[in-house]
């Protein structure tokens, strides 16, 4: 399926039927990205009575129960309830799921202290289009992110300073590959979520932050239209299944 769109007086079109997928499947066990301390997935056989929920052991049909953190385990988008007390949930405040995006590579600089961050100056030299989602990939992106266990590892993360720029420039959807926009373990203060958000000043309510991602590096910077798919979960943040789909300029 064929779709055509318009996006800074240019026309472009794209495939429907070839998504980038960039979301990290969800898998029993420790066989996915974890952090925060989150237990690993458990996929567990429902057994009542003469009923067993699974083929392999005699029982008619697979019936199994999912228990995992949408925050720890893998691929998820939030929304701004994840630090308020008002109970926002993510399949009502993200009322669309179709934006034109831009893909970027960087680099996380390392300070003084230790810390990997990217900063507003990083940002700065990688934008290049006004799109209301943006898509960070970090260096080194090896397949290796898709297993990876950071909890305890101060994995690398934003400054402030460089959130406060994607708000500025207008990014209302943010995608990385990183477990969080903050630094693991900051005292509470959540600095680069309160700025995308801007809370509690001005709440940014429709906005959202997907972490855990991991793009291929066969997917090449550049403008994509992306789809945020959610699952209907009334939580502060669910998994998800954010699709890429490359755009084609029609002259």
């Amino acid at each position: 399926m064929i779709i055509q769109l318009a996006f800074n007086k240019k026309n472009y079109s794209a495939n429907l039927h070839e998504p980038l997928d960039i979301s990290i499947p969800i898998r029993e066990g420790n066989n996915n990205p974890s952090c925060y301390w989150a237990e690993a997935v458990k996929f567990e056989t429902i057994e009542s009575g003469n009923f067993i929920g699974s083929v392999d052991l005699g029982g008619s049909v697979n019936y199994q129960k999912l228990t995992l953190t949408p925050h720890g385990n893998g691929t998820h988008t939030e929304c701004y309830g994840h630090i308020t007390a008002d109970r926002a949930v993510i399949n009502e405040t993200l009322k669309h799921h179709h934006f034109f995006t831009e893909l970027i590579t960087v680099e996380p600089a390392k300070l003084n202290d230790g810390d990997q961050v990217i900063t507003r100056e990083t940002l700065q030299q990688k934008i290049k289009y006004k799109t209301k989602a943006l898509v960070i990939r970090t260096l080194p992106n090896t397949p290796e992110k898709k297993l990876r266990q950071y909890s305890g590892t101060n994995p690398p993360y934003l400054q402030a300073d460089a959130v406060s720029y994607l708000v500025e420039w207008g990014v209302e959807h943010l995608v990385l590959d990183l477990p969080s926009v903050d630094k693991e373990v900051d005292g509470g203060k959540l600095a680069g979520h309160r700025a995308f958000w801007k809370f509690p000043e001005q709440v940014r309510t429709s906005c959202s932050i997907t972490e855990l991602a991991f793009i291929e590096n066969t997917i090449p910077d550049g403008l994509y239209l992306i789809n945020l798919q959610l699952i209907n979960l009334e939580m502060d943040a669910c998994p998800s299944r954010p699709m890429l789909f490359k755009l084609t300029e029609v002259l």
